[in-house]
């Protein structure tokens, strides 16, 4: 997709500067090579100002708008709950600035749809930060995968168990995360689409999925207890439960072949082969800022130097699987 005008450097503009920004993600922006964050925008005013200051950004806005106006942003971070996701994506993309939306990529499959047709529309650049697969411990099991070293997979079994107030979710002003119609759902809206889009960059097109989802004690009103069921198109089954109403803390994924397996938190630094009875670790370093090698690949494909890390139609895919494991 060709962009209205080629960019020489990436001159971002953050909507929605909150606490998710202020590391994993906000001063990547400055450490990625032709990259800039130039500008951050906040409905609080005061909040988007003491970003700026704090992170040397040279502008802020409380509005929108103003900041997709900008003629010195070229390109634009959403960081907001979901909600506003496809909103502020389409007037970003309907003013030729390419986009960069957090995950979920927004409410629901029927909402992300809208939004590759948007970025079609207008032919801008759209990318979801589903931000794991470029990390080297996911890029590890990926290679991992396509040497077969585990032989054929057969078989994906995932667990995540937290207690409600779970120390994986980033902090913020308010618990929107409990709120669906600002997120989608409850905690599984905020933590299932790294799991789900890592399970279709490892094993592509899904064919049939379905789930179970209830509340088993929330008291916010919210889902706490997701299955889901997959079947990929090359024979793999994905079989995940997540519940966030118990004392556990649970966080495992196994991926099982003819030959061995491959074992791995979503959130964690340590990834186990057992084959034959033996296991060889790997362990990987903690990222300062986790998104930053993300962004790298992202800014590469904006500057016309590389694909897309993560497109719209596999954003697409994973909105689908929570929907299908949500519907009631």
């Amino acid at each position: 997709m060709l962009e209205r005008k080629d960019i020489q450097e990436v001159k971002w503009g953050i909507i929605g500067c909150g606490d998710v920004t202020e590391k994993k993600s906000g001063p990547a922006f400055n450490k990625v090579a032709d990259s800039t964050l130039i500008a951050v925008m906040r409905r609080d005013g005061a909040k988007a100002k003491d970003y700026a200051t704090r992170h040397g950004v040279s502008k802020w806005y409380d509005n929108a708008n103003q900041l997709i106006d900008d003629p010195d942003v070229n390109a634009i971070y959403i960081a907001t709950p979901p909600l506003q996701h496809e909103d502020y994506t389409l007037r970003a993309l309907a003013a030729g600035k390419p986009v960069y939306v957090e995950k979920p990529m927004t409410l629901n499959a029927a909402s992300a749809i809208r939004m590759k047709e948007a970025a079609e529309k207008h032919k801008v650049k759209l990318s979801v930060a589903h931000y794991r697969r470029a990390q080297p411990m996911f890029l590890k099991i990926k290679s991992l995968l396509d040497a077969k070293a585990i032989g054929t997979v057969k078989l994906v079994q995932l667990q995540m168990l937290q207690p409600e107030n779970s120390n994986l979710i980033a902090d913020s002003d308010t618990n929107w995360r409990l709120d669906p119609t600002i997120s989608g759902g409850g905690l599984f809206h905020d933590l299932a689409p790294h799991q789900l889009d890592l399970m279709i960059h490892f094993f592509g097109e899904a064919v049939k999925s379905s789930g179970i989802s209830l509340n088993q004690g929330s008291p916010h009103g919210v889902d706490d207890m997701v299955t889901g069921h997959i079947l990929f198109k090359n024979g793999v089954v994905f079989n995940g439960s997540w519940c966030f109403s118990v004392a556990e803390h649970v966080d495992i994924c196994e991926i099982i072949g003819n030959e061995g397996k491959i074992s791995f938190p979503m959130f964690g630094n340590k990834v186990t082969i057992s084959k034959s009875g033996d296991d060889e670790e790997f362990i990987f370093d903690a990222l300062p800022h986790v998104q930053q090698p993300m962004i790298e690949q992202v800014v590469k494909y904006f500057l016309g130097k590389a694909g897309n890390p993560c497109d719209a139609d596999q954003a697409i895919q994973s909105m689908q699987l929570m929907d299908s494991f949500t519907k009631k």
